[in-house]
């Protein structure tokens, strides 16, 4: 998961070596955390947060293959 959200936030933005993501790992929940430059936040989050919930509903298909619930947040 923390790859597939790695991916998709580097073709988003302009400085792909600023993106991180860190995992945060729990008994039925993970949580994601994704970190890009500052002048690239509003590319990963979209018009009216459209790209943050197109990532968090990719997320959460793939997440549910594996079953376990997946959470994203974007870090300013």
């Amino acid at each position: 998961m923390k790859d597939l959200i790695s991916y998709i936030a580097q073709a988003l933005v302009d400085h792909p070596e600023q993106v991180s993501v860190s995992e945060i790992e729990g008994n039925q929940t993970s949580v994601l955390e994704l970190s890009v430059a500052k002048e690239d936040l509003g590319k990963v989050i979209g018009k009216q947060g459209r790209t943050a919930r197109a990532m968090r509903t990719i997320l959460s298909a793939a997440s549910a293959k594996i079953k376990k619930r997946t959470v994203l947040e974007i870090i300013e």
